[in-house]
């Protein structure tokens, strides 16, 4: 009778044990999976948290531009509208445009780097002007690489959506210093490559312009430059430079870059730096101890932001 009782008692057991199996399976994946979903948003960091003195924090819009450089597609950018912006409807604000790196994703700026935290801080301590902030998506996704350069396929010109389309569509939507003096171009990684190339494509367009452990060297990418040599000479900042030195110096372009100690790139950063010395381009190159990493970036955002507003026209 008791051995009935045990065979009649395994099955149950066994159901149970296969359900906290279960259940901890799914457990574990949950886990990992908000780990994960962490990670990819915040690359590890806490999420992003406002100062107790910040009481009116800024505000993200996400918009679409209709982009004529890239074939007529609708390209989506993030624009950080700072505290204040709509409850002083006469005041106007110079921009800040941001450029990811790859893979990448415009967000980073705000989930990972914390610019809207800087930008907050900043402007309620009342040590920098408040800036709107747009970050674009270079890119048709994640893992599509475009450097931010004019490709030779059609529809590809994706430094041209920057300097022309998406200054255009946020100058005619927001309350925009629409000038040179009132924008300011920067970037990590290779959006510091990016930010470099475009601002020496269309000198007329950005009076500072930030390298974030960017590079000056451009990827010999088949997809992108093609073939032809000459497609990747005209995105080479090491070429473009001593063509546009005299009109840099004549509108006062300031340039701010900087690299980790162990960046691999430092050295061209570098040589970079003592090139806009000897054509006597108004910059400042530094290195700080670290490597290419989200660490260093979050911590020289607040210097970054400060350089834009101080240099920026009120």
């Amino acid at each position: 009778m008791w051995g009935d009782r045990v065979r009649l008692a395994s099955p149950v057991a066994s159901a149970v044990a296969v359900g906290a199996l279960a259940a901890f399976v799914a457990v574990g994946l949950i886990g990992t999976r908000a780990y994960l979903h962490n990670f990819l948003q915040y690359r590890g960091f806490a999420p992003p948290r406002e100062p107790a003195f910040v009481h009116t924090p800024g505000t993200v819009e996400r918009i679409l531009v209709a982009s004529p450089a890239l074939g007529g597609r609708e390209q989506e950018a993030y624009v950080y509208l700072p505290s204040g912006y709509f409850s002083h409807r006469r005041r106007r604000y110079p921009v800040l445009y941001l450029l990811h790196g790859f893979p990448g994703r415009p967000l980073a700026f705000i989930e990972t780097v914390q610019m809207g935290v800087v930008d907050d801080a900043l402007t309620a301590k009342r040590r920098a002007q408040p800036l709107i902030m747009v970050m674009p998506f270079g890119s048709t996704g994640t893992f599509t690489d475009e450097e931010w350069v004019d490709g030779v396929s059609p529809g590809n010109g994706w430094g041209t959506f920057v300097a022309r389309d998406l200054v255009r569509a946020v100058d005619r939507r927001f309350r925009t210093i629409p000038s040179p003096r009132g924008r300011a171009i920067g970037g990590l990684s290779e959006g510091g490559y990016g930010a470099i190339d475009i601002a020496l494509r269309h000198p007329g367009e950005f009076s500072v312009v930030e390298s974030w452990s960017g590079y000056e060297r451009p990827d010999k990418i088949r997809s992108i430059f093609g073939a032809n040599p000459h497609a990747l000479s005209e995105n080479d900042p090491r070429l473009l430079l001593p063509r546009d030195a005299s009109t840099l110096r004549r509108l006062g372009t300031y340039f701010w870059l900087y690299s980790g100690s162990t960046d691999p790139m430092r050295k061209q950063n570098a040589a970079f730096g003592r090139e806009l010395t000897r054509f006597r381009v108004a910059h400042r190159y530094f290195q700080v101890y670290g490597g290419h990493n989200w660490a260093l970036w979050r911590d020289n955002a607040r210097a970054g932001y400060m350089v834009a507003a101080a240099r920026l026209r009120a």
